[in-house]
């Protein structure tokens, strides 16, 4: 292993952390985000931990500037190691009202992002016989009420990661899929929804989780480190998934009702 690692949605937050962690080993990083700011303040924080490597620009929608950015890695290091797909935007509300461009949105970033993201990096994971480490959500495996579109984003990831584990094997490509619960980010800044109410729920689940994203970066790195396929890093989150496994209909019977409460609340927010 040469140590070469490439973080997409580098720039805040989760990305930021996982950043962090494989700058305390020594890594060199790739780092990629649509925030010229947040990129060079990681940058900064990655030089204070020891390690170092350099900044692109990218949009994970445009599938040239994503070739773009594997190119540097390949002039810059000579190759990339672990490519991890963690762009990614928040979005909510019920089916009724999501548009399609609502869609449209959610579907180019944070799913065909990583489609993207795995496309043009392959021929240099195929030289590295390197990793693929895909930051999905548990919404991929719950599919939380008003969250139609971000809950089939990321449940394509789970699918794409899940293919690509099966493709790749022969290649000696690694491939992980993280799927956190919320947990303290600054993905609201993203969020685009059509009620404020929704935002604000969210920004609830958000602040009561007892977890942040650097505790998130470390159970990733430790996880990858044992070869672990599907990386649940919150307790909930894996005692969910064991119930959904043993007995999907309580757990859909508990998500309508959460889908009552939440249309009762904003119903009468409303009045």
């Amino acid at each position: 292993m040469q140590n070469r690692i490439m973080i997409t949605g580098a720039g805040s937050g989760l990305g930021r952390e996982i950043a962090l962690r494989w700058a305390r080993e020594g890594w060199r990083l790739a780092l990629s985000d649509v925030s010229d700011a947040g990129l060079q303040e990681t940058l900064r924080l990655v030089r204070e931990a020891g390690a170092d490597g350099f900044v692109q620009r990218c949009d994970v929608r445009d599938y040239s500037q994503l070739t773009a950015f594997a190119q540097a890695c390949e002039q810059k290091f000579g190759g990339i190691d672990i490519i991890v797909n963690n762009a990614g935007v928040a979005s909510g509300g019920f089916f009724g009202e999501l548009s399609l461009e609502d869609w449209d949105w959610q579907i180019a970033i944070n799913l065909m992002g990583v489609v993207k993201g795995c496309k043009a990096f392959l021929p240099l994971l195929e030289q590295s016989k390197g990793k693929i480490i895909n930051i999905a959500s548990m919404a991929a495996l719950m599919q939380g009420p008003a969250m139609s579109n971000y809950n089939v984003a990321k449940a394509g990831v789970v699918a794409l990661s899940e293919s690509l584990l099966i493709e790749l094997r022969q290649q000696e490509i690694g491939v992980h899929v993280v799927c956190p619960s919320f947990f303290q980010t600054n993905l609201l800044d993203s969020f685009r929804g059509p009620t404020p109410a929704m935002k604000a729920q969210v920004g609830k689940l958000l602040e009561s989780s007892p977890i942040s994203a650097s505790d998130i970066a470390e159970y990733i790195f430790d996880q990858v480190g044992k070869g672990e396929f599907m990386i649940l890093p919150h307790e909930q989150g894996r005692m969910a998934w064991q119930l959904k496994q043993k007995n999907p209909q309580m757990l859909y019977d508990e998500m309508a009702n959460m889908a009552d409460k939440m249309r009762a609340k904003a119903k009468s927010g409303k009045d």
